[in-house]
């Protein structure tokens, strides 16, 4: 009978305290209770000698986090240590530590995956957000690239204000509404409609700027978008960080598909590797901004769906107001006197509606073009005077 079998004994016999008989086989209470807790639960067998060795090894779990580390930075070269922590913390087992992302930094480093770092100094500039999804869409083509044989392509690309979410990534041949009113089209059929769409003042969506650096007149494009009640508003003119999401959303397309592609083949070449990364953009790519969520964790669908039979112009117009149709210079008249109000608008009805101190404000469907004020337009035939803008 070995020594721990006879304390088991002793201690069964009820006549001495388990202190006593501790002191008397010469060990301390705490392993006289842990020697009774192993006999209670597993019996004899509980009493035999345990190995030693750690369930895990300290070495070996380093050895295989950095594997996963290194894993992970192959497929996607990119991403620097704190996205490669938070996809380490996602699929680690309950209770297993995750590195910080400055040890991941320093994997990457021994293992040389890190790159000399193309970022310069940091620019100062205000953050702003939407407060929901489909608040807001930004919209824009990314630089053309060449493909082989001579083409290019132009990549359309929309993004969610407020969630990050890719809601539109194609492989175009051009820039032309007949490309891109298509492609709005089956995203709103999926997502649903915004209630408005950011982009800069090119072509499609817009015609361009004066020498005054005012925006020129609006587009079929903007007109279809004003039908189905979304207001296509435009970033202030020479200022490309208005779509610093766009801007910065086309950098890492740039650095994760583009750049890692020697030859083009082909826009379905494009097209394939533009879903796939899509995809990853979405639902596994960590978003610092977002608390290194996905985009796809904070999207959700519109509660507006697209309608199957586009509204007519005049349901949007009230009872009192004076309807116009636009002439073939794209102006109506008001008061004997010519106003400009679009070359897009041409055949299409407007309204005016009674504003203060005699003026009249312009609308098509819902949206406000500008005002008419009869006491600063001129009567000089052939002259279009401008509206005024708010």
């Amino acid at each position: 009978m070995s020594a721990r079998e006879e304390f088991i004994l002793d201690l069964k016999r009820g006549s001495l305290s388990l202190a006593e008989v501790c002191r008397r086989h010469g060990i301390s209470r705490k392993t006289g209770h842990k020697w009774r807790a192993r006999h209670n639960e597993e019996g004899h067998g509980g009493l035999a000698d345990r190995s030693r060795r750690p369930k895990e090894s300290p070495l070996r779990m380093a050895e295989e986090i950095e594997r996963r580390v290194v894993q992970v930075r192959l497929e996607h070269p990119c991403w620097g240590g704190r996205k490669i922590r938070e996809i380490l913390s996602r699929s680690a087992p309950s209770g297993e530590r995750v590195p910080a992302a400055s040890t991941v930094t320093d994997i990457l480093r021994r293992h040389g995956l890190l790159g000399g770092g193309t970022r310069g100094g940091a620019a100062t500039f205000v953050r702003f957000e939407r407060e929901e999804p489909n608040d807001l869409w930004q919209m824009d083509f990314k630089g053309h690239f060449a493909m082989a044989g001579g083409r290019r392509c132009h990549p359309l690309t929309v993004l969610d204000d407020h969630s990050r979410y890719n809601v539109i990534l194609k492989a175009c041949g051009g820039e032309t509404r007949g490309l891109v009113q298509p492609l709005l089209e089956e995203a709103f059929r999926r997502y649903g409609l915004p209630r408005q769409i950011l982009c800069d003042h090119g072509s499609p969506w817009g015609t361009g700027l004066r020498a005054d650096g005012g925006a020129y007149g609006r587009t079929g494009l903007s007109l279809w978008l004003m039908r189905l009640g979304i207001d296509l508003i435009h970033g202030r003119p020479r200022h490309p960080q208005t779509q610093g999401k766009e801007e910065r959303f086309h950098r890492t397309l740039a650095a994760e598909v583009l750049m890692r592609e020697a030859v083009w083949k082909s826009l379905d070449h494009c097209q394939g590797e533009f879903d796939r990364w899509s995809r990853i953009y979405n639902q596994v790519r960590p978003h610092e901004s977002l608390g290194m969520k996905t985009p796809g964790e904070r999207y959700r669908l519109s509660p507006r769906s697209y309608p199957e039979r586009m509204p007519e112009v005049e349901s949007y117009y009230l009872a009192g107001d004076e309807l116009r149709k636009v002439r073939s210079k794209g102006e109506i008249t008001f008061g004997n006197r010519t106003y400009a109000v679009g070359q897009a608008l041409v055949g299409e009805v407007v309204a005016l509606r009674e504003g203060a101190a005699g003026c009249r404000e312009v609308y098509y469907c819902w949206k406000k073009l500008g005002t008419i004020d009869p006491s600063q337009a001129t009567k000089s035939k052939g002259y279009q005077n401008r509206l005024l803008e708010d």
